[in-house]
């Protein structure tokens, strides 16, 4: 969008009629590939308060600057209030008028399953037949990211869903879902026999043992942005390539990275950039696991934020 072409008034953005999963992954490469400074914003600020945190995630690339204002409250979810609420403004990089706002969750969830798709594409594209993917976490953000390897991929993926609480996940996944409970013989096998594993909860230890995804499998973690906190255990760190969106950001914020490197596991030298990754100047290895651990910047709900305005101004 020109900027002779930004509406002084603002509007709010609906997400999800302007972009779709496969159009935020393509976004997200394409920015990738057109060389974007991930490394440039400044750190995610977070600020401890009475019941939770407050989180503000400023960004500026090419037309556009936005900021993401959100909270996490964790008790929220036993008043049935979300854990996660928040907004993001979208300005004119030249001017600083306010172009849009819209649903900082919705946001996040698009953003974040776009990312996790654009940086496991090179093992996608290796793979012919129908995907068997296991997804810890039932939730927006799980279910955001088999929404968008859905739309990525030729062949609907085989998906079984791992849950503590299974009554509660099949009331919110409906009667057909493939669902076993975490910590089962059967939880394991699927985890052992999976193609890509998603782990998208807020859990504090690791979700399944290190030993059991196969190895070419691929582990997405996308739980937490908070270094005492991890969902893979160091065994799988250290048989993997470990591929993340930023080396500096993953070692201030990915706990999954943070506690394995405290282990003795793996090194701060043995991350793998996802620009790399994308760009195809680093080839992964076959037969052995990929782990590739996000924790979330603000150049992606930029990019994204930026894409659903471009979209809306085309229409």
């Amino acid at each position: 969008m020109h900027k002779e072409d930004i509406p002084l008034k603002r509007s709010i953005l609906h997400l999800e009629s302007l972009v779709t999963p496969r159009q935020a992954v393509e976004a997200i490469e394409a920015a990738v590939l057109s060389g974007i400074r991930v490394s440039h914003d400044p750190p995610r600020q977070v600020v401890q308060v009475a019941h939770g945190q407050l989180l503000l995630m400023p960004s500026e690339d090419g037309s556009y600057a936005g900021v993401k204002v959100a909270t996490v409250a964790p008790a929220n979810p036993q008043s049935g209030l979300p854990r996660i609420q928040g907004q993001y403004l979208l300005f004119d990089a030249q001017t600083l008028t306010l172009v849009a706002t819209m649903d900082g969750v919705a946001l996040t969830n698009l953003r974040t399953s776009a990312v996790s798709i654009a940086a496991i594409k090179p093992f996608l594209r290796s793979k012919t037949q129908q995907l068997r993917v296991v997804c810890f976490g039932y939730g927006p953000q799980g279910r955001a990211h088999i929404d968008a390897l859905t739309e990525t991929v030729d062949t609907t993926p085989e998906t079984t869903w791992v849950a503590r609480d299974s009554s509660r996940a099949r009331a919110s996944l409906g009667p057909d879902a493939s669902l076993v409970t975490a910590g089962s013989m059967h939880a394991n096998q699927v985890v052992a026999e999976a193609d890509i594993v998603f782990c998208a909860t807020s859990a504090h230890q690791p979700l399944f043992d290190g030993d059991l995804p196969s190895d070419d499998a691929v582990v997405v973690a996308v739980g937490s942005h908070e270094p005492h906190v991890r969902e893979i255990d160091a065994r799988l760190m250290r048989r993997a390539h470990v591929v993340v969106e930023d080396t500096a950001t993953a070692l201030r914020e990915a706990g999954d990275v943070i506690m394995a490197i405290d282990d003795g596991e793996i090194s701060a030298s043995d991350l793998i950039e996802m620009s790399d990754v994308i760009t195809g100047r680093v080839q992964l290895e076959p037969n052995r696991p990929t782990v590739f651990k996000s924790s979330g910047m603000a150049w992606q709900d930029l990019v994204v934020a930026a894409a659903a305005v471009d979209s809306g101004s085309r229409d």
